[in-house]
């Protein structure tokens, strides 16, 4: 049994082209040293096969841990950095507002909440679409952080909406805003793939796709509260490592959840 070299696919005998890709045949003969096979599930997609984990199939959270360690392998130092950078931006603000009078420090309070609403919304988006092509196996680099301030206003709203409607949830009980903001999680990931969805409509669509998998994400989320406490021993330095660890995880949450939903689509 023969397969293509470039992208998998099992190869019939005599042809010089792979019908999948189109390149030009170059073969391994041998199933069992196929690296591109799946371990067990034919049905995964071509673009996926040099990925750690089987999107078509829902993962532990276990295995999406693993397969965030991964992906951070010769990259995690510059994940590091990037979010020193994120950080560093917020802590500078931070201080310069902070040189106001007494007379002025409302007045510079407002302001510093409104700056901060303003970029904070955009770099999340950018980090959405950092962790999302290193997931895909794409080429990232630092300056990727900044790639949500091309869609400026829309990065704004979706973290204002998501603010109020957590707050209003929050008014009545803590645990339905958790359930909330659970529920808005992904709505940054989803505008990253969708550019031109409105903000609105990206909440609207992790509420969707989220239905019945709060309880997942939640307990992906606390499968690192050892690692929380542990990093407030290093002063906060420690999470420079850990942001990129559990983000990660939670962007292969994402795909894992995206391919399975679009499968059922298919399906039905």
């Amino acid at each position: 049994m023969a397969f293509c070299k470039q992208c998998g696919t099992e190869l019939d005998d005599g042809i010089k082209f792979c019908g999948n890709c189109g390149a030009a045949i170059d073969v391994i003969t041998n199933d069992e040293q196929n690296p591109y096979a799946p371990p067990q599930h034919e049905s995964v997609p071509i673009s996926e096969r040099r990925r750690y984990i089987d999107y078509d199939v829902l993962q532990p959270n276990s295995a999406l841990r693993a397969c965030a360690r991964k992906q951070l392998q010769g990259i995690w130092g510059q994940m590091a950095l990037a979010c020193f950078i994120y950080y560093a931006i917020f802590l500078l603000s931070s201080l310069i507002f902070s040189e106001a009078n007494p007379i002025s420090y409302s007045i510079t309070n407002t302001i510093m909440t409104i700056a901060i609403s303003l970029i904070a919304g955009p770099f999340a988006l950018g980090f959405a679409g950092y962790f999302l092509k290193r997931v895909r196996d794409e080429e990232i680099t630092i300056k990727n952080i900044f790639d949500g301030f091309k869609h400026f206003m829309p990065g704004v709203l979706v973290l204002v909406f998501m603010s109020l409607f957590i707050i209003l949830w929050s008014i009545l009980l803590i645990i339905p805003g958790i359930i909330k903001s659970l529920g808005y999680s992904m709505a940054f990931l989803i505008m990253y793939d969708n550019p031109d969805i409105k903000p609105r409509e990206a909440i609207k669509q992790s509420q969707i796709m989220m239905k019945g998998y709060k309880g997942k994400l939640f307990g992906l989320y606390f499968s690192f509260f050892g690692w929380l406490l542990l990093g407030t021993f290093t002063l906060g330095i420690g999470y420079l490592w850990l942001y990129p660890y559990m983000q990660l995880s939670v962007t292969n949450f994402y795909e894992n959840l995206k391919e399975i939903q679009r499968n059922n689509q298919e399906q039905n």
